[in-house]
């Protein structure tokens, strides 16, 4: 076979569900050379990550650390080290993230008691309330930023409400964390766990968890082995700890984009960051609806970082997104599950949620609506997003 030429792709705008585009700042610090991972520096850059993480999940708990892949290795940890065949699990569906955590659990052997909303709504305490008075699970999942809907669930009094049921809390925050508050201990949270590529401005690779002392209490009493070698936080533990018993190669590069990306998060502070990706929203969401779209999400509960409007009447999804990539080099999500071919889902996460972005987003959007038939106000997105930069 001849040699390919070197691997150089077209510039783009990751503007869909992720993953991001990386910090410039992240990308450098990847460039950083290799140590091995039982290195002493390494080990200490190691420590750093997990005390910025506690700082970032606004927790104090020991156990919180990046897990060596994706997101979806994110909820699956939790999952298998929290269930054992026979334990009930109650999962809130309202969307295809739910269904994710629903299919895991049912591997495991669980007895699973599904929860389900309306794709876009998000899920009233009293009807969770009735459910762990009924049912009594070990565990209640939840998805905090439901990445195909758009919507972003209030999980502020969830962690007290369980606790009166003796029942553990288990949090999807893949799209939530570095956007939208996210306070572990306060909410009390006994298992949560995000990703990379989002909101924290790396690229995709890790996945961080934090697990409250209820939560590796619970694990310690397990009655059978994890079913997950890789997995299994007794092993990992041993490797977190001063043992630094070895357990697996952790990605080097990757943990330099992590201590990266947090120490900007630090830097720009929570409170910042979060009203940030607020007001980019409020100005993205204003163009939007002056072209006429509308969100998917139940007004109240929208998500600032992920956007996820209704494709109007007689525009094909397909086409559409294709003109966004090939014409701008944006791109954006389609629909999953009930949504799909029927909404586009617009990122503005991390380091993407800025004016140029959301400016340019608009002005792509407009071009591409008209060429595919929809009846676009001139002009109007851009300007009533400027109208929120300028008030």
């Amino acid at each position: 076979m001849s040699i390919p030429i070197p691997f150089s792709p077209a510039p783009r705008l990751l503007l869909g569900p992720g993953p991001s585009d990386a910090h410039p700042n992240v990308l450098r610090a990847m460039m950083t050379p290799l140590l091995g991972h039982l290195d002493p520096q390494f080990l200490q850059l190691m420590n750093a990550n997990q005390e910025m993480l506690r700082s970032v999940f606004l927790t104090k708990n020991l156990l919180t650390f990046p897990i060596s892949a994706t997101g979806s290795a994110g909820m699956e940890t939790c999952l298998v080290n929290l269930l054992e065949p026979g334990d009930k699990v109650t999962i809130c569906v309202k969307g295809f993230f739910g269904l994710r955590i629903v299919d895991m659990a049912q591997r495991l052997g669980a007895q699973v008691n599904v929860l389900e909303q309306t794709w876009g709504k998000v899920f009233d305490l009293n009807l969770i309330r009735e459910s762990l008075q009924r049912e009594r699970p070990k565990l209640l999942a939840i998805v905090q930023a439901e990445t195909s809907t758009g919507a972003w669930q209030p999980i502020e009094e969830l962690g007290q409400l369980c606790h009166e049921f003796d029942t553990l809390l288990m949090v999807d925050a893949v799209t939530a964390l570095g956007c939208v508050p996210v306070r572990v201990d306060d909410w009390q949270i006994d298992a949560i766990y995000s990703c990379s590529q989002k909101g924290l401005g790396c690229p995709p690779g890790l996945a961080p968890v934090s697990f409250s002392p209820r939560a590796v209490e619970a694990m310690e009493k397990r009655r059978s082995k994890v079913p997950n070698w890789y997995l299994d936080l007794s092993l990992i533990r041993r490797y977190l700890t001063t043992d630094r018993m070895y357990h697996h190669t952790l990605p080097i590069t990757m943990n330099y984009a992590l201590h990266e990306g947090l120490r900007l998060i630090l830097e720009e502070g929570l409170e910042t960051r979060w009203e940030r990706h607020q007001h980019n929203h409020r100005a993205l969401k204003a163009g939007l609806q002056a072209m006429g779209l509308t969100y998917t999400a139940q007004e109240g509960h929208q998500l600032p970082q992920l956007n996820a409007v209704r494709i109007p009447d007689g525009v094909d999804d397909a086409a559409g997104r294709k003109m966004l990539l090939e014409e701008f080099g944006i791109e954006v999500g389609g629909g999953l599950g009930e949504l799909k071919g029927k909404a586009w889902r617009i990122g503005l996460m991390g380091y993407n949620s800025r004016p140029a972005v959301v400016l340019l987003a608009l002005a792509a959007l407009e071009q591409v609506l008209t060429k595919l038939g929809a009846k676009v106000p001139p002009g109007a997105g851009v300007a009533a997003a400027n109208q929120v930069y300028l008030a």
